[in-house]
């Protein structure tokens, strides 16, 4: 038994791979673990699910179910923003189910275990990213799984991983988390999907696949930051012409208005919004970073929006774990 926090980074959702039934595999996320911002939390075993985090105690609830341990200590120490496009649901599920699998002295089989606690049933990158961090498409879900309704809860696999890259170390993120309404979640968000999906064009999915196999994964592979960027802001802007009924336009508002505002910016690419948003990304480097984190910070102010700006590089490993006692 001991006392295990773990911390994980959020990650960027650049879009999915294909969202019509009439192709072969459904969803395939695209994304990008980063170093920051973070979620930290810390367990010790207990006789039962002790948390002053709702949230926290839903998904502690379900990881002592799973792993058939008697209860859990948890605490949040560190958070992330919640349906704002940094993936903090499956991050936060994965490390209360991690941290109680610690604990309790036992190792975590997070992929294995997500989909009882309710992640990966559609992206498979947050469960990709806590694990190994770095760029990463997944292969999405059969598509035959989901002709008539989606899987019940739990009742999948998480999609596996068909690319992993290490991005340049000098490569930084810009991410704009602007003061605005949260992106769609739970009942919410499957019912938005559910009705893009059952009209969503596949000719939409075979352009992407074109973007992905002959921009995207060798710009990746080389290390190209105008063309990564390039790449995953076609794909962004494909993916959005599916949501376009669903979220009022190619971006949502007010994601779109920062999306233009910063599309033309000499030090910035692959402007795009992650998920559902509002959180609004760039790419650029080391030696632009200033220049790239002022033309954000003049992109709120001119667009009226008060928000939070993080400059962070892409993670190159998962989430962290550490263990005191025995």
């Amino acid at each position: 038994m001991a006392t295990a926090t773990v911390s994980a980074g959020a990650r960027l959702h650049v879009g999915f791979q294909n969202l019509s039934l009439a192709r072969e595999r459904l969803y395939g996320g695209i994304g990008v673990g980063l170093a920051r911002p973070r979620v930290t939390v810390t367990a010790e075993p207990a006789a039962a699910v002790v948390t002053d985090d709702p949230l926290v105690r839903k998904y502690a609830t379900r990881a002592v179910d799973v792993l058939g341990v008697p209860g859990v200590s948890i605490s949040l120490e560190e958070s992330l923003p919640r349906h704002v496009g940094l993936g903090s649901g499956t991050q936060l599920a994965l490390s209360v189910l991690a941290a109680t699998a610690r604990a309790h002295g036992r190792r975590p089989r997070v992929r294995t275990h997500a989909p009882a606690i309710g992640r990966g049933g559609r992206s498979g990158v947050g469960v990709a990213t806590f694990e190994g961090g770095r760029f990463v498409v997944d292969a999405g879900h059969p598509t035959n799984r989901f002709t008539t309704k989606p899987p019940a809860e739990g009742d999948w696999t998480v999609p596996p991983v068909v690319a992993r890259h290490d991005l340049p170390t000098e490569w930084r993120f810009v991410i704009i988390v602007p003061d605005a309404e949260p992106g769609r979640s739970g009942d919410d968000e499957d019912a938005s999907m559910r009705a893009v999906v059952e009209r969503a064009d596949p000719a939409v999915a075979d352009e992407i696949a074109g973007v992905v196999t002959r921009k995207l994964l060798p710009a990746t592979a080389e290390g190209r930051l105008d063309a990564f960027g390039e790449a995953i802001g076609e794909i962004g802007r494909k993916n959005g012409s599916w949501y376009a009924d669903a979220q009022g336009g190619v971006f949502r508002p007010p994601a779109g208005e920062l999306v233009e505002a910063l599309e033309d910016c000499p030090v910035l690419s692959g402007v795009g919004q992650s998920s559902w948003g509002p959180v609004v990304y760039g790419v650029t480097d080391t030696a632009h970073a200033d220049e790239a984190r002022a033309a954000a910070e003049d992109a709120l102010a001119d667009s009226g929006l008060e928000g939070r700006l993080v400059l962070t590089e892409p993670a190159k490993a998962g989430a962290t774990v550490e263990t005191n006692g025995t």
